[in-house]
């Protein structure tokens, strides 16, 4: 058996594009060459990878079957290659990075940052789902993923963490408004003013083991909203207060700047936890360690005293 990375490279081309002719000006060759180089790749397995039609090109059973292993191989093609090249010098190479939702929208400024220190690495950023940064970590398509913590999915016991920080949910309201002249805000205190809160997910987290009344409040908020630049805008419009984590030091600075206040929510103390994940079984390269390590740093410095 004889498997080229060109064939693959066209089996997982094709399949993604659901077309021999549009992964063939994806891959820069002729409609004859791909086609060739599945069947060729076909004849080497032994199986049929797509079931053809005269309207129709679909993966096979095994073809399904055999796709994530493909791009699996492929990757670590791949990752051959940046890890050759980058074991060469600390100060070259690539990183990959897949963020969730929240840690996403902090990691612009981080890798700003970071490039400043390391003009010549670079670092590529993958925003998804919590749980899709897990799957593109298995799948070798990053070296990093950001995320929070995912207690409710079983994880591969090739899969190691390591605590990037944990934030407290908080209250952020208008200076004058009457819970900011209080030196403690709980969670029973936001029955008494409009809420603003984001939608999805968000709310359940924020509403596991509060009490009935309060979890009511926040699920049944009088304005919901999809981004967090849009409930901090309403808050300080006077709307209501509004929800969040603070997980941007930007949007701690624009929380000041802007004549509002954010503080942590008391009774219960509720936290939410973000990790590093990476492959336990792989050794970073030396870029990848660097950029982790400076993560690491940002961080703790931006966000030791949270809890004080």
């Amino acid at each position: 058996m004889n498997i080229s990375i060109r064939q693959l490279t066209a089996f997982i081309t094709v399949a993604d594009n659901g077309s021999f002719t549009r992964a063939s000006d994806q891959m820069h060759l002729t409609q004859s060459a791909v086609s060739g180089l599945i069947k060729e790749l076909e004849s080497s397995l032994g199986i049929v990878l797509f079931d053809r039609t005269t309207r129709q090109l679909s993966l096979s059973a095994v073809g399904r079957h055999l796709l994530p292993q493909a791009r699996r191989v492929l990757n670590e093609m791949h990752l051959f290659e940046n890890e050759a090249s980058s074991l060469t010098s600390l100060a070259q190479g690539q990183v990959r990075l897949a963020a969730s939702q929240f840690a996403a929208s902090s990691m612009p400024a981080v890798i700003a940052q970071f490039s400043q220190t390391y003009p010549d690495i670079s670092v590529s950023l993958l925003d998804c789902s919590a749980e899709n940064v897990l799957q593109h970590i298995q799948n070798i398509e990053v070296d990093l993923g950001v995320g929070t913590e995912l207690g409710f999915m079983e994880m591969d016991d090739d899969i190691s963490t390591d605590l990037l920080y944990e934030l407290p949910f908080c209250v952020v309201m208008p200076e004058q408004h009457v819970l900011a002249q209080r030196s403690e805000i709980v969670w029973q205190d936001l029955l008494e003013t409009p809420l603003i809160t984001l939608q999805g997910p968000f709310i359940e987290q924020v509403t596991t083991e509060l009490d009935e009344a309060v979890a009511a409040h926040i699920q049944q908020a009088r304005y919901k909203v999809n981004f967090m630049s849009t409930a901090l805008e309403m808050t300080r419009q006077g709307f209501g207060i509004t929800l969040c984590l603070p997980y941007m030091p930007e949007v701690i600075d624009w929380v000041s700047a802007n004549g509002l206040q954010m503080r942590p929510l008391a009774h219960p103390v509720k936290t939410r936890r973000f990790f590093i994940y990476q492959r336990s079984s792989r050794a970073l390269a030396p870029a990848t360690v660097a950029f982790k390590q400076f993560l690491q740093t940002y961080f703790s410095q931006h966000f030791t005293d949270l809890h004080g």
